[in-house]
């Protein structure tokens, strides 16, 4: 049994390295600010389902791509100031408190 499950893991592996290591060493190094990520991503997808907001359309409000609030709304993209305050306002949330 152990030799067949063996075979067929060596049948089914993948042809290129899994990352998973780097990606996770990543994640830990760029744990503070993912956390804000995440945390506005989901403040703006809860302001988005409210109002029946599609991605095209808080693309247009922020004045990017529905790409680009895509990866706003994954949570793992790092802000800039700027997008940060077109966020703010389209919203009318605050994310920044000094």
């Amino acid at each position: 049994m152990k030799q067949k499950t063996l075979e067929y893991l060596e049948q089914h592996q993948s042809n290129t390295p899994s990352k998973w290591r780097e990606e996770a060493e990543w994640r830990r190094e760029n744990k503070a600010w993912l956390r804000h990520s995440q945390h506005i991503a989901i403040a703006v997808l809860s302001y988005m389902k409210s109002e029946n907001m599609t991605q095209t359309t808080m693309a247009e409000r922020l004045n990017c791509t529905q790409q680009y609030v895509s990866k706003i709304l994954h949570g793992n993209e790092n802000l800039s100031l700027e997008t940060i305050t077109k966020l703010e306002i389209v919203t009318g949330k605050q994310f920044i408190v000094c």
